[in-house]
């Protein structure tokens, strides 16, 4: 079991902090499970950038970075050094702590 605290770099939105969330889920998919409106235009099948998110801690308990994901995070606004898809991020077997921190979204909404 994880936890997991979504921060946010839009101003006025507080942390979130998750607990007992299962291995086998994706990040998004957390996400949109907890009414955090994460964009997914593709509809979390890796084929843009709008779930893009930075990993703050804990990368170890997700999936690797694949090439495929590398390619899209290329695309993405402001990407870094610890940027990822939440629909990549696929929580691996065990239990940790992650946290993330979602982009300002609100500089997407002319896309």
């Amino acid at each position: 079991m994880y936890n997991i605290t979504y921060q946010f770099e839009q101003k006025g939105l507080e942390p979130i902090t998750f607990t007992g969330v299962e291995d086998g889920q994706s990040l998004l998919e957390v996400a949109l499970i907890n009414d955090i409106n994460l964009h997914h235009n593709c509809g979390g099948v890796c084929a843009c950038s709008t779930c893009h998110i930075y990993i703050e801690q804990g990368d170890e308990f997700l999936e690797e970075l694949n090439d495929r994901e590398e390619d899209f995070i290329d695309r993405a606004v402001s990407p870094r050094i610890n940027s990822r898809l939440g629909c990549q991020c696929v929580l691996q077997s065990g239990s940790g702590n992650i946290v993330l921190t979602l982009p300002d979204q609100t500089q997407f909404l002319g896309e």
